[in-house]
């Protein structure tokens, strides 16, 4: 997401501090009502700092956000041998207890249907990883289940988020876990 000093430590530090900075602003106030003055006076950089590493705030804010994405990815193929077909990996559910809280700013990045920067990062991530695994294996009609599936996650996670869905961190993993398997397994 960072634009300047992949891999420079100092600009790692930096970047960690501004999204560090970013997760504590927004438990104390939406990341409608942050501003780049107050971030970086608790990050302890410049403003000119910040231009340096991120484009405005919702660019940092998906950065900051990038490990739900991983966590995610991780989460949803931490099974081995064959899927049970009702009752999703432990990991699948940890994932969705974990968000708990950060829900507003997630809320803010990844909209209804799974849209926003975070929902578009996530179904990049997610399609990618679905794509390689389904080549991999041979499958039929890989680009179009790995596109079903990033969707289908992303759609699910952002409106229980949003609280379209009724469901606890266990249901709705146990849910969309079947969801997926029935992709997986359709074609």
């Amino acid at each position: 997401m960072s634009r300047d000093g992949a891999g420079d430590p100092r600009a790692a530090r930096t970047r960690e501090r501004l999204r560090r900075a970013l997760l504590d602003e927004c438990a104390e106030r939406p990341l409608s009502e942050v501003g780049v003055a107050a971030l970086v006076r608790r990050a302890g950089v410049g403003r000119a700092t910040f231009y340096v590493h991120y484009a405005d705030l919702e660019e940092l804010a998906v950065d900051a956000c990038a490990d739900v994405v991983r966590d995610a990815v991780d989460a949803l193929h931490a099974w081995r041998g064959r899927p049970d077909p009702v009752h999703a990996p432990p990991a699948l559910a940890e994932f969705f207890a974990s968000l708990a809280p950060h829900t507003p700013l997630y809320r803010a990045l990844l909209a209804p249907g799974g849209g926003g920067p975070l929902g578009r990062v996530l179904h990049r991530d997610l399609r990618s990883y679905s794509l390689r695994e389904r080549e991999l294996a041979g499958a039929a009609d890989a680009p179009l289940v790995a596109s079903a599936v990033a969707a289908t996650f992303a759609g699910v996670l952002a409106d229980w988020l949003h609280g379209l869905l009724d469901a606890d961190a266990r249901q709705i993993a146990d849910q969309v876990w079947q969801l997926l398997v029935a992709l997986h397994t359709s074609r």
